[in-house]
């Protein structure tokens, strides 16, 4: 059986595919793949571990349905049309379960970034900015006993809050589809709406997952509704966020700062007006990008595939 992967991954999911006799190809060069070329891979393999690169639409499935698997090296899985897969019988699995601490954690280094215009001052010292001491400039906003609001109060929003709660005191309110009753216990959350939640933050941190229900939530009107000294924090997609609405945003006030692990779209141009905002943190989507982290996630896509070649049960099929 071969396998065909869109990145070089970690060496522990490689060496248990290699360990079940699987040969595995690795796209190599620094450059996404043209669908001429993922489709021309593909079709020479049994398996594709998708580890990055262009969305994988129907156009593409349907040349390459003899697949036994696509498995995803993300938590996330609106980088594929999953209905098309499931139409053309190919089964996707993702990797839940091990990147709730090291994305919270940079949920948690965003908000406090921005808290102090860490970014910013860093650059001053860069251009020789720093020459006198002001104590009336650039100061930032203290979080402790701040209300810390999370729109989508799953696995790592749980963890960002318990960190806030934790760390600085911070109230924790939140908006789900369903009620996270354990939350609600051990970490004293409130359940709130859509509309609380935006005038009651001091920081708003983002842990949904990209749906057509969540696609642009975040826009001129959201932003109007929140606070003017709140801090908004994107570590999900960039699609629930309309950059333009958010610069727009932050120009006039409406809201304090950003803190971004992801954009809208990505990468980012180096010309993004929020990148020189004093109030603003953009991180090139490292969510999950620690060596303890990338590991578990290379090993379950492995197993996964595995499992899909062997005939035996998917252990995280999303379709």
């Amino acid at each position: 059986m071969r396998v065909f992967t869109t990145r070089r991954i970690p060496e522990e999911g490689l060496t248990l595919l290699q360990r079940a006799g699987i040969t595995v190809t690795q796209w190599t060069e620094r450059r996404n793949l043209t669908d001429e070329e993922l489709v021309a891979h593909c079709q020479e393999n049994d398996a594709l571990l998708f580890a990055g690169g262009k969305r994988i639409e129907r156009a593409f499935l349907e040349q390459c349905r003899h697949l036994k698997v696509i498995a995803l090296l993300s938590v996330g899985y609106d980088n594929i049309d999953v209905q098309a897969a499931a139409d053309l019988g190919i089964p996707v699995t993702n990797t839940p379960d091990v990147l709730s601490d090291a994305t919270a954690d940079i949920a948690f280094l965003l908000m406090l970034a921005v808290s102090r215009k860490v970014f910013y001052m860093h650059k001053r010292i860069i251009n020789g900015e720093w020459k006198f001491s002001d104590p009336t400039a650039n100061l930032g906003i203290s979080l402790e006993g701040k209300t810390l609001g999370i729109w989508g109060l799953g696995k790592i929003g749980y963890v960002m809050a318990k960190r806030c709660r934790d760390a600085y005191g911070m109230k924790i309110i939140y908006n789900n589809r369903s009620r996270n009753e354990a939350a609600e216990k051990e970490l004293g959350a409130i359940p709130v709406s859509f509309d609380e939640l935006l005038t009651q933050s001091d920081v708003i941190s983002i842990h949904t997952a990209l749906t057509p229900d969540t696609k642009g939530r975040f826009d001129k009107a959201a932003f109007d509704r929140m606070k003017s000294s709140a801090i908004f924090i994107n570590a999900a997609r960039g699609g629930i966020h309309n950059e333009t609405d958010l610069i727009a945003a932050l120009e006039n006030g409406s809201i304090w700062g950003a803190g971004l692990d992801v954009t809208n779209p990505e990468p980012m141009q180096p010309g993004n007006p929020l990148l020189d905002m004093p109030t603003v943190a953009v991180l090139p989507h490292i969510g999950s990008a620690t060596v303890e982290t990338r590991n578990a996630m290379s090993t379950i896509a492995a197993q996964n595939i595995i499992a899909a070649l062997q005939g035996k049960k998917l252990p995280n099929q999303v379709n």
